[in-house]
């Protein structure tokens, strides 16, 4: 069973390994390693409150069946828009944990959490084009490609992903 939960002190070793992978680093916003204790202040700052820090982060742990409970990644919600109730989402797995379906899950919670408590109308993410792991991901998730941005990045174009809240309907 996944679930998501809010950034604790014990899951500093885990964000450091995170935020310290440089292979990563083309696909986020991070340019550059963080030590721990910016990440140790940037846990003992934030309020796990979306509307009143502008963001949140989510660490992503899985139930296995023999009872063991593994923390594979997190998630984020950032450039949260109020008015509009919309957010953007960013997502990292621990390369050792790709490839099971995990993030997936983790997306179908953050969707549920997103739309049904914090009334938020509409996900979105912007996916490099070299990124075809992440692209199927929020594929296999439910969300739609729908926006073209040339030259994004250095490396590639990206493409923006959304997601409707169900209640809101498809689109025409």
């Amino acid at each position: 069973m996944i679930t998501l939960s809010k950034i604790e002190p014990a899951d500093l070793p885990f964000l450091y390994q995170w935020e310290n992978d440089a292979a990563a680093w083309a696909d986020g916003s991070n340019h550059n390693p963080l030590s721990r204790q910016d990440l140790r202040e940037y846990i003992a700052s934030t309020t796990g409150d979306i509307f009143r820090d502008g963001q949140l982060r989510l660490v992503l742990r899985n139930a296995l069946a023999d009872n063991r409970v593994v923390t594979f990644g997190c998630l984020d919600l950032f450039d949260l828009d109020p008015r509009n109730r919309r957010a953007a989402v960013g997502i990292y797995v621990a390369p050792q944990f790709r490839g099971r379906g995990w993030a997936v899950g983790a997306l179908a919670e953050l969707d549920s959490y997103a739309f049904h408590f914090l009334h938020l109308r509409l996900l979105y993410a912007i996916v490099s084009r070299a990124n075809y792991a992440s692209a199927g991901m929020f594929g296999s998730a439910g969300y739609t490609p729908s926006a073209l941005l040339p030259h994004w990045t250095l490396e590639a174009d990206a493409e923006v992903w959304y997601k409707l809240r169900p209640e809101d309907g498809k689109d025409e």
